[in-house]
């Protein structure tokens, strides 16, 4: 078993990288004891693990390619049945490996665990169902280097696989739970979701957190999902700072120990969230436009630096994006993207002027190594106005791999890498 305290004090207190003590997301489904009967199995979302006098309580149960293999994990550690399935929020990394946890109980005559959620996290069930097919195509995109490596992260036949039960048990602000002599506070709050909960366990000192901290600056500005709520998550993290735990649990990255340090990196997450939503609001007030706003509220490149605030997953820029999106609703202030033109049309027409689609290519790619915003703008349009040309797509392939390779978020190598692969696939390079 790995000593995960050690691991994540050596990253907070001493300053070393992944370098020196591997990575701090961690998807090798093996349980490390963290506690006094509390263990983590850490999986594409981690499962925290209480033992009680009454079988284990789990937070999270992975997704359904990673729950049989959590499962099998938690056996060799401990017999007991689960009695109590925790769902933080009913994302698929989540709730997805349930049906295993099902399972076992059936394997094992062992009678039926209770699922307990927020009472949004149904209706967050009921929006996959209506949204399946969209969800499977985002997921390729953001995920689905993942699945190349024989991982993916969505059900095999459904985006939420039907195996995964929705909660027993739902509550709306907080519920008090005792399960064989250990008691658990769960407390609703918004933040990465609308249906998220975090957990305070008094006689262990401990929260089960879920994805309010994930190791990388917070994933609250996703631009392929739902509205977060950058606020809401701030004052939560705060509440978390505040409560006094010894024991932080995410379902993210390492485990981390000790009050003052908890306290430390819970408050400076929330200081940098807390900072785009002012400065944003305060534009918006003003009546700015979104993409002056983008382009003018930023997070100090040292905070960036902090090794649970990289923007490695989601970046700030998508952060203020959700800002506006929350306060200000869809118009971005430029008339023009009020009722716009079809993208074919306006890109014909720029093509024209510019001699040509391929001539707009070949502009794009001569401005990309001092502008490449610019360029993906140029290129794109290049497409656009000739879907079939393949020296175009060639041209903007280059121009999107180039993108790709400068950015550090998950979120934005996705959607750049997808489009460069895209338009490979069409030049026949």
């Amino acid at each position: 078993m790995a000593d995960l305290l050690a691991l994540s004090r050596a990253v907070i207190d001493e300053g070393k990288g992944a370098e020196a003590v591997g990575p701090i997301n961690r998807i090798n489904h093996q349980l490390s004891e963290i506690g006094d009967g509390i263990a983590m199995v850490e999986a594409f979302s981690h499962c925290v693990l209480f033992e009680t006098n009454d079988g284990l309580v789990a937070f999270d149960t992975s997704n359904e390619h990673g729950g049989g293999r959590v499962v099998e994990e938690v056996r060799r550690w401990r017999p007991e049945r689960f009695n109590t399935i925790v769902y933080t929020h009913g994302h698929i990394d989540h709730v997805g490996g349930c049906g295993a946890f099902v399972h076992d109980a059936e394997t094992c005559r062992h009678p039926r665990p209770r699922v307990v959620g927020h009472e949004n996290v149904p209706a967050r069930f009921d929006r996959y169902d209506l949204t399946n097919g969209y969800n499977k195509i985002i997921n390729e995109r953001q995920f689905g280097q993942f699945r190349r490596r024989g991982y993916d992260i969505a059900g095999s036949t459904s985006f939420l696989p039907r195996t995964s039960p929705k909660p027993d048990t739902v509550y709306r602000d907080t519920l008090k739970l005792s399960v064989g002599g250990l008691d658990i506070e769960l407390r609703h709050a918004k933040g990465e979701t609308d249906d998220h909960t975090w957990a305070w366990i008094p006689a262990k000192k401990a929260i089960c957190a879920g994805d309010f901290f994930i190791w990388n600056f917070p994933n609250a500005g996703n631009p392929q999902k739902v509205q977060r709520y950058p606020r809401e998550w701030a004052i939560a993290i705060r509440a978390m700072a505040e409560q006094g735990a010894e024991l932080f649990l995410p379902a993210h990255g390492l485990p981390i120990g000790g009050r003052e340090r908890i306290r430390k990196v819970l408050t400076e997450v929330a200081d940098a969230l807390d900072l785009l939503v002012r400065e944003t609001l305060a534009l918006m007030n003003e009546g700015a436009r979104l993409n002056d706003i983008i382009h003018s509220v930023t997070v100090d490149p040292a905070v960036l630096e902090k090794p649970y605030l990289k923007p490695m997953y989601d970046e700030p820029e998508f952060v203020v994006r959700n800002i506006w999106r929350l306060y200000g609703g869809w118009y971005d202030g430029n008339p023009a993207n009020l009722k716009p033109a079809r993208d074919a049309v306006l890109a014909a027409e720029v093509a024209a002027l510019a001699g040509g689609a391929p001539k707009l290519a070949e502009r794009a790619l001569d401005v990309a190594s001092r502008d490449i915003r610019l360029a993906c703008h140029l290129v794109e349009l290049a497409a656009q106005a000739d879907p079939t040309n393949k020296a175009v797509h060639a041209l903007r392939a280059r121009v999107y791999q180039q993108r790709r390779e400068g950015e550090t978020s998950l979120m934005a190598k996705g959607i750049f890498g997808h489009a460069a692969n895209e338009s490979k696939d069409k030049s026949g390079v």
